[in-house]
């Protein structure tokens, strides 16, 4: 037996197409031959198909066989069925010939002893086609004049993510995967023109063998040029511009465009965003140049040619602006807090900065904030000033606290940093004791640190939460304090459907005395986000009939979820923790366990849970939407 050859240029190849010999490509009501419009219509033929085939190859000809597809078409009758049986090995043979068998031996037979035909193919592999040879051909790839000092391509690295190495069983899937890959890491960064100009899998059924060919040209080193804005109406360029990393002379690269868009996108500014490289730019006989370059090349003994400098690239960004000014309105509930009504009132455009505002009325807590956000600087500084007013009423304390405070925050999404420098002036009352007011002008450093696989929905990694700062001169404060706070949670699959979660959170607040401190530096635990089985923030310090915060707080949970469904989930957890004035009190801790269900909802898990406390020997309901940081 000879060998078989398949080529396409361009990497365009179906290897095997699947025959589907004598089948109508018809609608699913279409019978595989016309009957007579002037008879009645016979009953339609019933029959069973049974596969016999190892691995999962019986998967595959179950899915794909015309005896499946047909199977209960009202236009069945048996002269079609014997066509379709007599139609099935060779049918069946091109199928499994996609998974790398190529000398199968394929049996059918009607099995007619039962009240319905059953049509049982029976199927032996053989010996399945394992890859002997990998020629993989990279053309191009030089470093561009004058710029031949800067790091070459690694070719090497390239040919070694080659997904089918010597020995594999040769599979078509994993044939076109692997040709798409490859194209895909060099048009990614540097040659986004890159081409297969030939892809081979020369076949020999006899041996069982397979060689590959590939031969990629990677077209001219592509590098960014100016920036170009569109879309500008009443926002400063400077908007774009400041968030704009990518420098003329820049590789190509298609992450850097996805990273700028992104981060045009989250300004809020804008309803839509396009960053792109504009390729029409490039002029014509550049193109030609290089093209006739690499031909040269190719010639025997010829000289590498010089290309001449790299195309320029416009960096093009296509922008439609939000509306300048949006109000809008919610309603939800937290069993957290309670009832909750929200109005916002958000403008784009307010002396150069992003207004944003709101008054949330919840059962528990009032609130008021009103925030001016500077567009951000050049080295990627993003400055806020506002003001807020809280009203809280939580285990018999109530507080009302007024801000000012400015803030910088930095980074990025995997690493996040913010100094806040804040002035309060705190009313706090405890039911059955006098009221008190401190005020108080803190500074306070955080980070944040995300390694996880999916914002929305992890299930992966990990993510890190630091803050220290304080008050510390005794300037517009009452009492000087130190405070110490962190928080983490680690994602770790177990088995194919199974999550592990892990969360703690810590803190410990330093100062001569606790009265003067505002109670929002204070610690307490407890609720949907902290120890599940008891109120929000019911666990601190008694005094009186009331739960205020204390100097010191711990808590731990592990959870364990099982997604039986891809968007619905079971848990199981244990919450532990507690808050008090001495370390041996908040090392000594609340438990609570039990059991909830997850929703992966559109706008992130919501998580419904049962929980027994055991220190208050109570159920409690809890609801959440998402995951705090």
């Amino acid at each position: 037996m000879g060998q078989l050859t398949l080529a396409a240029a361009g990497g365009a190849l179906s290897l095997f197409p699947i025959a589907h010999a004598g089948a109508q490509e018809a609608t699913p009501d279409a019978a595989p031959e016309s009957a007579s419009a002037t008879e009645a219509a016979p009953a339609p033929l019933q029959y069973e198909v049974k596969v016999n085939a190892p691995g999962d190859l019986d998967e595959l000809l179950e899915k794909n066989l015309d005896l499946e597809r047909f199977r209960g078409n009202p236009r069945m009758d048996r002269e079609q069925l014997q066509r379709l049986v007599r139609d099935t090995p060779e049918q069946a043979k091109n199928l499994v010939a996609t998974a790398g068998y190529y000398t199968p031996v394929v049996t059918v037979r009607v099995d007619t002893t039962g009240a319905k035909p059953v049509v049982i193919v029976d199927l032996d592999p053989g010996q399945p086609v394992t890859i002997d040879k990998v020629e993989l051909e990279l053309r191009g790839f030089d470093p561009t004049p004058p710029l031949a000092a800067s790091e070459p391509y690694d070719t090497e690295a390239l040919k070694r993510s080659w997904s089918l190495k010597t020995g594999s069983v040769f599979r078509q899937a994993d044939w076109e995967a692997a040709k798409r890959a490859l194209l895909r890491e060099v048009v990614q960064t540097r040659y986004p023109r890159a081409q297969l100009v030939d892809t081979q899998a020369v076949v020999d059924p006899e041996t069982h063998k397979v060689s590959l060919l590939v031969v990629l040209d990677s077209g001219p080193e592509l590098r960014f040029g100016e920036l170009r804005i569109e879309g500008l109406k009443r926002y400063d360029a400077s908007i774009i511009r400041n968030l704009d990393k990518i420098r003329p002379g820049d590789y190509y690269s298609e992450s850097a465009l996805q990273s700028f868009q992104a981060r045009l996108q989250d300004t809020g500014y804008f309803a839509s965003v396009e960053v792109s490289a504009d390729m029409s730019s490039i002029l014509s006989e550049q193109i030609e140049a290089g093209q006739e370059s690499q031909q040269a090349e190719a010639a025997p003994g010829a000289k590498p040619a010089n290309r001449g400098p790299a195309p320029r690239l416009p960096l093009v960004v296509r922008v439609t602006e939000n509306k300048q000014q949006n109000v809008s309105a919610g309603l939800g509930f937290s069993t957290n807090t309670g009832n909750r009504a929200q109005l916002n009132y958000d403008n784009l455009n307010v002396w150069g900065t992003r207004f944003k505002s709101a008054i949330t009325m919840e059962t528990k807590k009032q609130a008021a904030h009103a925030n001016f956000y500077f567009p951000t600087t050049e080295r990627g500084y993003n400055d806020s000033a506002g003001a807020s007013f809280e009203r809280s009423d939580i285990s018999n304390e109530i507080t009302a606290v007024t801000t000012i405070s400015a803030k910088r925050n930095w980074g990025g999404t995997n690493l996040e940093r913010s100094l806040t420098f804040e002035f309060l002036s705190e009313d706090k009352t405890v039911v059955g004791l006098e009221q008190t007011r401190s005020k108080s002008l803190p500074l306070t450093y955080a980070i944040t640190k995300r390694s996880l696989d999916s914002l929305l929905f992890p299930t992966k990694g990990y993510v890190i939460n630091a803050q220290v700062g304080g008050a510390l001169l005794p300037v517009l404060t009452d009492e000087r304090f130190v405070r110490v706070a962190g928080k983490a949670v680690y994602y770790r699959p177990l088995g194919e459907k199974g999550e592990l979660i892990v969360r703690g959170e810590m803190g410990a607040l330093g100062s001569k005395e606790k009265r003067g401190v505002p109670a929002v530096y204070l610690f307490r635990a407890g609720g949907d986000q902290s120890v599940r089985g008891y109120g929000y923030q019911e666990l601190g310090v008694k005094e009186g009939d009331a739960t205020i915060g204390g100097r010191y707080m711990l808590t731990g949970s592990a959870e364990y979820q099982y997604w039986f469904k891809p968007k619905w989930a079971i848990a199981a957890f244990y919450d532990a923790g507690n808050a008090a004035d001495t370390v041996k009190a908040a090392m000594t801790p609340k438990s609570g366990y039990g059991l909830g269900g997850r929703y992966k909802s559109p706008v992130g898990p919501i998580n419904v849970d049962v929980a027994y406390g055991h220190a208050v020997q109570k159920f409690r309901l809890h609801f959440s939407l998402g995951f705090t940081f």
